[in-house]
């Protein structure tokens, strides 16, 4: 989840959030690009050259875009720079079209190494602490846990800056196994540090709780006393977190009861290939917008068959966008599908977004799925 803007209280500024409709438009133009140089190629007579529109496409995709898509981005500018001139014959003499091709080329190879600089996100030192903390906060959860099987998995996003606040926990209490999958606002180390909060709260509580409620009113006030010992910290006036509590209660494997305080709604895979979006008939606003308004959400109890899946994941999945700036849509990408385990489908999942977004991720992924043994 993205900052939005607001002053630090050392004068600085966080960046404003970029809306989805300019995120779309940013992410196409160098498609627009090449199709203007294509249009233009064919249209303008001979001596006029699209040179412009097919050099300008590579940089514009490489501050934004996945190595991958960059990479194609550069080789389409360049097969579309060398047919205009060559077949089109855009350029007024043989030198002259060697030359706009090495120039689109050259910008080409440029706009690479854009790429590679601004995905390197700040100082080795950065990316090693960012990395050390985000381990600190997500360890491996055990394979199985009173039964049931369990994955987990972490991506981090394309930069050390774009670290965030993703977490998931999951662990087996007296009143059966609890899990949460959750995301703090904001990025680099102050989201993990707010994370850090929300899930040691959640450690203690999914204990001592009762209900799911109840644990979820714990993570709240923690997170409020967190912000009101804010110090010398950025600003957290408007820290909140979205977060998904689930509870597979002791005794009862079959019942699954679920709480969505503004998170992406999990799924439920049947072992045929079914598919359930466990969308909330009650949600519930995110952690730490008490202030806003009063809506902590009911939690929801639904059948949970031997051998399904539950997954859930953060909104690095459901906001992964490929070049065309189209959302990853997780319910029709794996309606149908058939896993064995938890391990396959949160792996058979990333390899997925990864296709979609053509590189690594924008923004982080952390995913969390339980199955419900069969015969149980």
């Amino acid at each position: 989840m993205r900052d939005g803007a607001a002053p630090s209280e050392g004068g600085g500024e966080r960046r404003a959030p970029v809306s989805p409709a300019v995120r779309r438009l940013v992410g196409r133009v160098p498609a627009l690009l090449i199709i203007g140089g294509l249009a233009f190629g064919m249209a303008a007579p001979p001596g006029c050259t699209a040179a412009p529109f097919f050099a300008a496409a590579p940089p514009a995709a490489a501050p934004l875009s996945s190595l991958r898509t960059t990479a194609l981005t550069a080789l389409a500018a360049t097969l579309g720079e060398i047919w205009t001139v060559v077949y089109r014959g855009a350029a007024p003499s043989r030198g002259a079209a060697v030359t706009e091709i090495v120039l689109v080329l050259a910008v080409s190879l440029l706009a690479l190494a854009i790429h590679r600089v601004v995905r390197a996100g700040g100082s080795p030192e950065a990316v090693r602490e960012a990395a050390a903390a985000q381990r600190a906060v997500l360890p491996t959860p055990p394979a199985r846990l009173a039964g049931f099987a369990v994955a987990a998995r972490y991506r981090g996003a394309r930069a050390a800056s774009g670290t965030g606040g993703d977490l998931y926990a999951v662990q087996d209490t007296p009143h059966g196994v609890r899990l949460i999958v959750g995301d703090v606002r904001g990025k680099g180390l102050p989201a993990v540090a707010s994370a850090m909060t929300v899930l040691g709260a959640f450690r203690e509580a999914a204990d001592q709780e009762t209900s799911l409620e109840a644990v979820a009113g714990r993570l709240e006030r923690a997170l409020e006393r967190e912000r009101e010992r804010g110090g010398e910290g950025p600003d957290r006036s408007e820290d909140f977190a979205t977060a998904l509590l689930a509870e597979l209660p002791a005794g009862e494997p079959s019942v699954l009861r679920v709480l969505n305080r503004g998170h992406p709604a999990p799924l439920l895979l049947a072992p045929d290939g079914g598919l359930r979006e466990l969308l909330p008939a009650e949600p519930g606003l995110p952690l730490g917008m008490s202030a806003v308004g009063s809506r902590p959400g009911r939690p929801d109890e639904t059948f949970f068959p031997a051998g399904a899946l539950l997954l859930c994941f953060t909104d690095g999945v459901s906001a992964a966008r490929d070049l065309f700036g189209r959302s990853y849509h997780p319910p029709g990408r794996l309606r149908g599908g058939r896993f064995p385990g938890p391990d396959v489908l949160l792996d058979t999942l990333i390899e997925d977004v990864t296709r979609h977004t053509g590189g690594e991720p924008a923004d982080d992924l952390a995913l969390l799925a339980v199955q419900r043994p069969m015969g149980e």
